[in-house]
């Protein structure tokens, strides 16, 4: 399984797009303003369309890329476009975005029969079956509801927290699965530690905490750790910060982890 990483940034600023990753040519993790790196062709491939939760960053590429590629599907027989989703993230977009005021209704054009859209709602803890690959959706702590992303693939899982808080659930699915790769959320610096914890986002002392709920690396869960989502004026301090910590452990039975800062424009084989 290929994962190309279209934007990974928690907000915009030359260089920086927002959180979308690209499984294979044909599933979008995510479709924030990374999504307009792709060609007209690549946006044409993708049948599906996974949703973490309903904030802008992460939705906002959905409605204009149906838009870019809505004639060349309808000319080519091609099916709906699969957006999987909580049910409220759902109702989020066709209250706020698909609802004929921001955007047209793409669930019912050219008709409610054969449409261009098609949501299907999905549930935390199930397993589904995407352009031939099987994702399993993760719990998330988050300000609306949310959730994370494990797709299984030859080298072990690729696992997406998505925006969230302090997360047990997470950790306790995450620590009985082979682990190839975690992407994991830190949006603010420790300075803006209060705002993080109001937004329901992670800074760094936080996910240091939550890291320390990772399995022993004796059971078989040591993995590269790549942060994601920091706002790009606090990037350089989170950086910094996180190195901290890891290059000097809390506590002495503190493992090391092998932290990694995720950049758009990354691909990985797994």
């Amino acid at each position: 399984m290929r994962v190309r990483v279209l934007g990974c940034s928690g907000a915009i600023a030359q260089g920086c797009r927002t959180t979308s990753f690209l499984l294979d040519d044909d599933v979008l993790i995510d479709a924030g303003t990374g999504v307009g790196d792709l060609t007209l062709d690549e946006m044409a491939a993708v049948n599906h369309v996974l949703l973490t939760h309903s904030h802008l960053d992460h939705v906002a590429s959905l409605p204009l890329m149906i838009d870019a590629v809505a004639a060349r599907r309808l000319a080519a027989g091609a099916p709906p476009l699969h957006v999987h989703a909580l049910p409220g993230t759902i109702a989020a977009l066709k209250a706020h975005i698909f609802n004929n005021l921001i955007w047209p209704d793409f669930s019912s054009i050219p008709s409610a029969a054969s449409p261009l859209m098609r949501c299907t709602p999905i549930a935390v803890g199930e397993v589904l079956q995407v352009g031939g690959k099987a994702v399993e959706v993760l719990p998330a702590v988050h300000t609306v509801p949310a959730v994370g992303f494990a797709a299984n693939s030859p080298s072990g899982h690729w696992v997406f927290s998505g925006d969230t808080s302090r997360n047990p659930a997470f950790w306790q699915r995450v620590n009985q699965l082979p682990v190839a790769m975690l992407i994991i959320e830190t949006a603010f610096s420790d300075r803006e530690k209060a705002l993080a914890q109001r937004s329901l986002h992670l800074a760094p002392s936080v996910l240091a905490e939550e890291l320390d709920q990772i399995a022993p690396a004796e059971a078989g869960a040591t993995y590269p750790i790549y942060i994601t989502h920091t706002k790009p004026a606090e990037t350089g301090l989170i950086m910094e910060e996180i190195r901290g910590f890891d290059e000097r452990p809390s506590r002495a039975d503190a493992a090391r982890h092998d932290i990694r800062w995720l950049s758009a424009g990354m691909t990985f084989e797994l």
